[in-house]
């Protein structure tokens, strides 16, 4: 009978010891649950950043947006074809220039304007971004962005006695950019594309035509990258003089400059110049040396919100 006394007083005074330890231990899985949820709330979206070093890969958009209230002057370049010899000192007496301005509205819409000297053409577009490519909480594995422009030639009319309208000097481009950084060193990109074109020279001429671009860049260097693209033009739109356009360069940022030096058989610097109205051919040496420059202001600073 004393034993058995015994052994209920020790089990009243164990009692509370094993429920604080068993509230402690579920307190503590609790606590690991409700931590494991809260780090898996707050797991962050990584955005991938850099896939291509500027808003262009050599004539073509790449998927980069200048950042939001950034504006960047570019000046494009092209030389002469390096075989017309030594009499125009291989290309370098003449010249094709474009400038033009950009700015990033949101980080996701940018728009630009700009004046080249082939056809004496001004030019509108704007390029919108609706996928990012991330990882993280939200795995996305390309970025695809939408560019349009509209580009106005306002050189004289061939024959000003004829009945001519505005409308005719009008071309259009639509794309879908579509790209992916596969490692820190290799990004591509393909680049669907319509262009329209309000007059064509011939009847045998699509007004509309089809094209695909393909586009890449290898980093070599933390500041030095060397480019590539083509634009492949699905047969049967074009007049026989014209050829698909074929470019590669090298990109070489300091600061605030990104100089991209380049080769390319196109002489415009717009989608419906260079995509339906290259005539160089790379056998030939129907080719340009040329380069673009980009130089980047902040016009607006984002804002902190102050807690």
């Amino acid at each position: 009978m004393q034993a058995f006394k015994k052994l209920i007083i020790s089990g009243l005074v164990a009692l509370p010891v094993l429920t604080f330890s068993f509230n402690s231990t579920a307190q503590t899985d609790t606590t690991e649950v409700d931590l494991m949820a809260l780090l898996g709330e707050e797991e962050e979206i990584n955005y991938t950043t850099a896939t291509f070093k500027s808003t262009r890969v050599i004539n073509g958009h790449s998927i980069e947006n200048a950042a939001k209230g950034v504006l960047d002057l570019r000046i494009s370049h092209r030389f002469g074809f390096i075989n017309t010899g030594a009499y125009e000192f291989f290309g370098l007496d003449g010249a094709t220039l474009r400038i033009g301005l950009e700015y990033g509205v949101t980080d996701r819409l940018m728009v630009g304007v700009g004046r080249s000297s082939f056809n004496k053409a001004f030019d509108a577009f704007g390029k919108f971004k609706i996928l990012r490519q991330s990882s993280g909480k939200k795995n996305m594995p390309i970025s695809v962005s939408w560019f349009s422009n509209i580009v106005c030639n306002s050189i004289k009319w061939q024959n000003p006695e004829r009945e001519n309208y505005f409308s005719s000097r009008l071309f259009y481009a639509h794309q879908l950019l579509i790209g992916r950084k596969f490692n820190n060193n290799l990004s591509l990109q393909i680049s669907p594309t319509y262009v329209h074109r309000n007059l064509v020279a011939t009847k045998a001429e699509e007004n509309g035509v089809i094209a695909l671009g393909g586009l890449g860049r290898y980093k070599l260097t933390q500041r030095l990258s060397v480019n590539a693209e083509y634009f492949y033009v699905l047969p049967n739109q074009l007049a026989p003089q014209y050829t698909n356009s074929l470019s590669v360069g090298v990109d070489i940022e300091t600061g605030g400059h990104v100089f991209q030096l380049h080769f390319t058989n196109s002489t415009a610097m717009t989608e419906p110049g260079f995509i339906t109205e290259t005539v160089g051919e790379w056998g030939n040496g129907d080719i340009h040396f040329g380069f673009n420059i980009s130089r980047v202001f902040t016009v607006k600073r984002k804002t902190i919100p102050v807690e």
